[in-house]
C-alpha cells in the first residue's frame, strides 16, 4: 500500500512489579524496569502486556497462595512512562490481594488512563473488550485465562474470565461469542489468553485448535502468555498466533534450561488496516530491567525462536535487529 503510513502495534509478556522489582523502584525512576527498550515501546502507536500483579497499596495476600505479587500503587506510573495502552488482567495474580487489592488495580489503572480487560467486579466487566481507537482505526482487546478456576467473576461477585481451552465449554464459547461481537464494530480485534503452565516449549495440543478457531471467528492477533519462556509463532490465514511471549520484567530466578529471562519486543506492523509483518527484537531481564539482547546471546535468542517457529511451519527472515515475518 504505497503512501499508507505504517502503525505499529507491541506486544510484551509478563511484567510483574512486585516483590523485589517494587523495592527498587522505591530508590529508581518508573523508567527503570524498561531498560533500553523504552524508545522502542514509546515509538509504537499502541502497546499491550500481561500485568502479571495488582497494584494497590492495599489488601491482604491471599491464604495459602504460594506467590502473591503486589506492587505500590504509584507504580502504576511505570505503565504510564513506558505510554502502555492496555493491560491483560485474565491472569493467576490479578487477586493475590483479594478483593480489595483487584478494586485498588482497576482504579489505579483508571485513573491513570490505562485500559485494560480480563478482570473486574463481575463477570460482565471482566469479559468485556478494553477499545482503543488509532487515527480512527478502532481495536478491541479481549482477555481470558485457563488459569485459577476458583477466580471466575460471576454476575454478582468479582474475578476473571476464566475459560477452559475447550471449544465444548460453554465459557469458551461465550467467549467466541465476544469475538464475533467484537469484530463487527472493530478494525482490528485482539484476544489475550493467559493459558496452560509455565513451562515446555510447545503449544498444547488444545490451544492451536482453539487459537485457530479464535481467528476463524474474527481475531486478527492472538496474543498468550502464562510460560515463563517464548513459544513459536504460527501464522494462520495471515493472522499471528503468539503462543507465549514470555517474561519481560520480573525478579525471578532463571532456570538455566528453560531461559525465563529471554523474550522479545513483539511488534506487529499494520499498513493501512491490514496487518503486514511482525518484528521481533529479543530482549533478556537483568538487575530487574529489561534490556535489548545483545551479541551471541542476541544470536542464541533469535536462532531458538527461528527454529520454534519453523516446527510451526513459519517462514523467518534475519534482520539487524532480531527477526521478521511476513503477514501478507
Amino acid at each position: 500500500m504505497a503512501g499508507t503510513r505504517e502503525r505499529t502495534l507491541v506486544f510484551l509478556g509478563d511484567v510483574m512489579l512486585g516483590r523485589l522489582v517494587n523495592q527498587a523502584l522505591k530508590r529508581l525512576p518508573p523508567s527503570y524496569p524498561w531498560g533500553n527498550t523504552l524508545p522502542l515501546l514509546q515509538q509504537a502507536d499502541a502497546r499491550f502486556i500481561n500485568l502479571e500483579c495488582a497494584i494497590t497499596d492495599w489488601g491482604e495476600p491471599e491464604p495459602g497462595k504460594v506467590f502473591c505479587f503486589r506492587t505500590d500503587a504509584r507504580n502504576v506510573e511505570v505503565l504510564r512512562v513506558a505510554h502502555i495502552d492496555a493491560v491483560s488482567l485474565a491472569n493467576n495474580h490479578v487477586l493475590d490481594y483479594g478483593e480489595p487489592g483487584l478494586r485498588e488495580t482497576l482504579r489505579n489503572l483508571d485513573a491513570a488512563g490505562v485500559r485494560h480487560a480480563g478482570a473486574g467486579l463481575a463477570a460482565e466487566e471482566a469479559q468485556r473488550p478494553a477499545w482503543l481507537s488509532l487515527d480512527g482505526l478502532r481495536l478491541a482487546f479481549l482477555a481470558a485465562t485457563d488459569n485459577q478456576p476458583e477466580w471466575e467473576a460471576t454476575p454478582s461477585q468479582p474475578g476473571v474470565f476464566y475459560t477452559p481451552i475447550d471449544p465444548a465449554d460453554e465459557r469458551f464459547q461465550q467467549l467466541i461469542s465476544l469475538v464475533r461481537q467484537a469484530k463487527v464494530e472493530a478494525d482490528l480485534v485482539v484476544v489475550s489468553l493467559h493459558w496452560g503452565p509455565n513451562w515446555g516449549y510447545q503449544p498444547l495440543p488444545e490451544h492451536p485448535p482453539a487459537a485457530h478457531l479464535l481467528v476463524e471467528s474474527g481475531a486478527d492477533i492472538v496474543f498468550g502468555h502464562s510460560p515463563h519462556i517464548f513459544r513459536g509463532i504460527e501464522i494462520y490465514r495471515g493472522r499471528p498466533i503468539l503462543y507465549s511471549c514470555g517474561d519481560f520484567v520480573d525478579d525471578y530466578a532463571v532456570d538455566q534450561v528453560e531461559r525465563n529471562d529471554e523474550s522479545f519486543v513483539f511488534q506487529v506492523h499494520l499498513a493501512g488496516r491490514e496487518l503486514a509483518r511482525l518484528s521481533l527484537v529479543p530482549t533478556i531481564i537483568d538487575e530487574f530491567q529489561a534490556r535489548l539482547a545483545q551479541g551471541t546471546r542476541r544470536e542464541r535468542i533469535c536462532e531458538k525462536m527461528a527454529s520454534l517457529c519453523r516446527q510451526l511451519g513459519t517462514e523467518v527472515r534475519r534482520t539487524a535487529s532480531g527477526l521478521e515475518i511476513a503477514l501478507e
